[in-house]
């Protein structure tokens, strides 16, 4: 939910510092909450193919250092996502630069959010989710 959060917040901030700055249309409207919802679920299909390789890797080695686990999931699934975002990236830049005026916003937001989508699953999402089952562990162990 964090990264979901950061993701979503750091496109509306981008909409909300460039409106009338930038040379094409950064209004709020139907269009920016289409794109603000595409991104949300782009960034949660990011999640779930990393959180899912991570439910993967423990059942395979359940012995393995929960750290040890989450690195190697995190890597089996770096190449898969880093290929995915450039190539949804790609068109998005492609009508960014070549489309119309009336899209030009929507693939803007859909730029940025990609990027910030998956840099967000790798580098915040997983993160707090290896710190806050370490501390569930460590709260069970007290107890």
């Amino acid at each position: 939910m964090v990264s979901l959060a950061h993701t979503a917040l750091i496109v509306i901030g981008f909409f909300s510092l460039f409106n009338g700055i930038l040379p094409f249309n950064l209004d709020v409207d139907q269009t920016f909450i289409a794109a603000i919802l595409t991104i949300i679920g782009y960034a949660i299909n990011d999640n779930v193919v990393i959180f899912d390789r991570i439910r993967e890797q423990r059942g395979l080695h359940p012995k393995e250092d929960f750290r040890t686990t989450v690195n190697t999931a995190l890597n089996a699934t770096l190449t898969r996502t880093l290929n995915t975002s450039v190539s949804t990236l790609l068109p998005m830049l492609t009508i960014a630069i070549f489309g119309g005026e009336s899209i030009r916003g929507l693939a803007v937001a859909l730029c940025l959010g990609v990027i910030i989508g998956t840099y967000a699953s790798i580098m915040i999402g997983t993160p707090i989710m290896y710190d806050a089952t370490v501390a569930a562990a460590k709260k069970k162990e007290q107890k």
